[in-house]
């Protein structure tokens, strides 16, 4: 099924002339849209200006991401769009879905409060800082027998392929993402890293030795380069994660209740001391406070989703959205009253202004917001 080829069926189910084989079809797009044809009132607008408005961005949307090689991910780029508008929001509730236009957002500031960017710093071994925002493109230092260099905005890239002599012992640096910030860096081995906001990589300029072993703090996305003799470490407060050459993403915040480890190619073993557990792709390992590792199958796209522009929220209660809301945006947050323990679903875009990614939530109905300069307070 092409791109266009899901606009027109889905032209086609809006205007009421879907065949049940191909409303079959559409159902199986559910966990991305809930294109049921919701009630509409009046104070809502002109219904079918509505419709036409998300099928035109729909399609500019799915267009420039197909240019950037965003393939994967057309579906929940669409989806942004539709729940940009307030039209397709999904509330985990028993009752039935209520969809009210509200009031706009209380706000008290002098402009939008902006989404994130590529910005970080670079700590050297001997301890100096490079703001990597600042840093002009090209060679940046020599860090023992690697150069480390800077290609663009957003990444930086460690290059021993000829400057290793073997001599210089391996030094060791520090990526760090401020709140409202990440980066890329690519390993001395090949293994490419993206950090989230709010997360700190410690690295060593080049692997030696029997293993290649880093620390994180924070959430990244790792693509490592394939070594069979020579294990790819990730050690965090509380676990230990070893590979050969694999994909998969960590989220291991320090103030999150939780560490998860989502596979999405390869094999990753887990290790807390005690326990060991295996991972499979498509499986996501928990670890709790108790120290348990509980493994489950999910969608590992909603896992990397942060890496590719977006947030997905899965089931999510209100505090852990706006803790990842807070990270990205630089915000604080406070709560006032007897917050409603719904659960969220949905997908918006990480480029958004917060405010838009408010409204979004306020259109459940169930909670509300006031924004002032950086602070966000969380009301019922």
């Amino acid at each position: 099924m092409t791109q266009q080829d899901f606009i027109d069926l889905y032209e086609k189910f809006m205007s009421g002339n879907c065949t049940p084989e191909e409303m079959i079809f559409l159902e199986e797009y559910r966990d991305n849209f809930q294109l049921k044809d919701l009630p509409w009132g009046a104070e809502m607008g002109d219904k079918e200006e509505v419709k036409q408005e998300i099928l035109n961005q729909l399609r500019a949307k799915i267009n420039t991401h197909k240019k950037k090689h965003f393939k994967r991910y057309w579906v929940a780029a669409a989806a942004t769009i539709v729940f940009a508008l307030g039209f397709l929001w999904m509330v985990k509730q028993k009752d039935d879905l209520a969809f009210n236009r509200l009031a706009p957002i209380t706000k008290d500031n002098k402009g939008p409060v902006l989404p994130g960017f590529n910005k970080a710093t670079l700590t050297l071994s001997d301890g100096t800082d490079i703001d990597l925002n600042d840093a002009k493109s090209g060679t940046l230092s020599k860090q023992g027998d690697a150069l480390v260099g800077k290609p663009g905005n957003g990444k930086i890239v460690y290059d021993a392929s000829t400057t290793n002599t073997g001599k210089n012992a391996s030094l060791f640096n520090v990526l760090t993402t401020p709140r409202g910030g990440q980066y890329q860096v690519v390993l001395s081995d090949g293994t490419k890293v993206w950090l989230n906001a709010a997360s700190s990589l410690k690295f060593p300029t080049v692997f030696t030795g029997k293993e290649r072993h880093v620390e994180l703090v924070g959430e990244a996305y790792f693509e490592v380069a394939k070594n069979k003799d020579m294990p790819f470490k990730v050690t965090t407060d509380k676990l230990n994660i070893e590979v050969l050459g694999t994909h998969f993403n960590v989220n291991a915040y320090r103030e999150d209740d939780a560490i998860k480890t989502t596979l999405l190619e390869g094999s990753v073993k887990l290790n807390t001391g005690d326990k060991q557990a295996l991972l499979k792709p498509g499986q996501q390992a928990t670890l709790g406070e108790q120290q348990n590792i509980n493994i489950q199958s999910i969608n590992t796209e909603d896992a990397v989703a942060w890496k590719n522009g977006y947030f997905v929220f899965n089931n999510e209660n209100i505090q852990d959205i706006m803790k990842k809301i807070s990270r990205w945006y630089d915000v604080e947050v406070i709560y006032t009253g007897k917050i409603d323990e719904r659960d969220f679903g949905g997908t918006v875009s990480r480029f958004d202004s917060v405010t838009e990614v408010l409204k979004s939530l306020e259109l459940t109905g169930t909670v509300h917001f006031k924004l002032e300069g950086r602070r966000i307070t969380v009301m019922p």
